[in-house]
């Protein structure tokens, strides 16, 4: 397809002051460690049963809640969220569940936000009233800007309470991923109330007429499978098509944070946000060289999953609420090919990362915060979370829960593929500056591609980057 030829001179990343200034929220990566790919044993790429983390704690028991069952009794407790879709329809199901099933009479009332910036500034100003809610299920980094102004219960007390509380084998029931991305400062800010991850999606069958017998597990393979798809094009007579095969970009945030990682790098440095380091600039020169060889392009369709349906493009990177609408799209435009996800290929291992909202309670009164902790507590029952995927189509914040699920498991292999690579999925930034740094991240790494940027002119957009956050920091 036709490539730009023209470039806009030395860049400036006008619009990020701009567009960093009315976004507050969003989910990527932090700076972690790889997964070695040896260390994934076969069961991670078909689905089936693996090991439980053990989460490890430190933390000495709290002492017992002083609140009566007594003083719980017809309790009103309000909670925002910003869900939407069947993660909505799901969470107001369970909600009018609670309320007619909870033995103190607990009554839990909802508003709903259309997205997670708007429900952060009607929370930050709440703080200074008397409508603020009881319970928020935030981002984890807007938490943490609420836990600066003292906002914020500590979760400990209530999860190690010896009445309240969860077991130890409750906790570890939850992958301990889900738990450290709430730990700040030896406080417990939230408890996991949705998770989901960011994949590549691949043609297996189109990869194997291209002579590849297995996905790509390092990032060289990666870029030979997509070099191979956009030879495969560039074989005919048609011009118009010399751009199509490979990877179509994708420069949303947490895709950018997940190739970062694979080449070791991150977002973080020193409790700070930092893009400019060797490592991400690895990672974004071997990007922007796919690009420039023809192996990833640039598509302009809503999304890719025509063009993978097509087999115009061998990978895709997609959410995996998003994996039933490849699925429909493929069963829509008539393509049979066999298709999986993929963590992202790293120099020594794999990347996946994970993010969500938290579930977080706000400093109210005692007998509140108990009433809302046990309507947390009780969301996160295996029986719940099950329903929970079964409408969302999203990670199970329970192990147990997948014993309740083995027919959604046989019914949706990619969710069972996907659903097998939890024990290397890692957090995201635990910094309140993520809220804004992010969109910095996608859109200085768009620049790149939009302006068909020289890979020598990449060192001066992470110079900018880091600049423009500087800035924003200041204000």
């Amino acid at each position: 397809m036709p490539r730009p030829t023209t470039l806009r001179g030395t860049f400036r990343i006008v619009c990020l002051t701009l567009l960093a200034s009315f976004v507050f929220s969003a989910c990527g990566p932090s700076k972690a460690t790889t997964t070695p790919a040896s260390n994934l044993t076969s069961g991670l790429l078909t689905g089936t049963p693996f090991d439980t983390p053990t989460l490890v704690t430190t933390l000495t028991p709290a002492s017992r809640i002083e609140v009566t069952p007594e003083a719980l009794r017809g309790i009103r407790i309000q909670v925002w969220h910003a869900f939407t879709g069947p993660a909505a329809d799901v969470f107001t199901r369970q909600l009018a569940q609670f309320n007619t099933l909870n033995q103190w009479d607990i009554v839990v009332y909802q508003t709903v936000y259309g997205d997670y910036p708007t429900l952060f500034e009607n929370t930050d100003s709440a703080l200074t009233s008397t409508r603020r809610p009881d319970l928020v299920v935030a981002l984890p980094e807007q938490t943490l800007s609420w836990e600066a102004k003292g906002a914020v219960v500590d979760l400990n007390s209530y999860l190690y309470d010896t009445t309240w509380g969860l077991t130890a084998s409750e906790m570890a029931d939850i992958p301990a991923t889900f738990w450290t991305q709430d730990q700040a400062n030896g406080h417990r800010l939230g408890a996991p109330a949705q998770r989901t991850a960011r994949f590549l999606f691949y043609n297996q069958t189109w990869a194997r007429e291209l002579g590849f017998d297995s996905p790509p597990t390092t990032t060289d393979e990666f870029r030979q499978q997509a070099c191979a798809a956009n030879a495969y094009y560039r074989k005919d007579a048609i011009k118009q098509n010399d751009g199509y095969g490979g990877w179509i970009v994708n420069t949303q945030p947490d895709t950018v944070l997940s190739w970062l990682l694979a080449f070791g790098g991150g977002v973080t440095q020193n409790g700070n946000i930092r893009f400019t380091t060797q490592a991400n600039l690895s990672a974004l020169e071997f990007l922007k060289s796919l690009y420039d060889e023809n192996c990833a392009w640039i598509s302009t369709e809503p999304n890719p999953y025509g063009s993978f349906a097509r087999r115009s493009a061998l990978f895709v990177t997609g959410d995996l609420a998003e994996v039933p609408l490849l699925t429909q799209t493929m069963s829509r435009l008539g393509d049979s090919d066999e298709w999986t996800v993929l963590p992202f290929p790293a120099e020594n291992g794999v990347v996946l990362v994970t993010s969500g909202p938290s579930y977080t309670l706000l400093k109210t009164t005692p007998e509140k915060q108990l009433a809302s902790w046990l309507f947390i507590r009780w969301l996160l029952s295996a029986e719940n979370q099950a329903k929970w995927v079964e409408a969302t189509g999203l990670l199970p914040l329970r192990f147990s829960a997948l014993d309740l699920l083995a027919g959604y498991r046989a019914d949706h292999p990619q969710w069972a593929i996907a659903v097998g690579y939890l024990p290397v999925m890692q957090g995201t930034p635990q910094l309140t500056s993520w809220r804004k740094a992010q969109y910095i991240l996608a859109d200085g790494t768009g620049f790149v591609f939009r302006t068909n940027l020289s890979v020598d002119k990449i060192p001066s957009i992470l110079d900018e980057m880091d600049a423009t956050v500087e800035e924003l920091g200041s204000k």
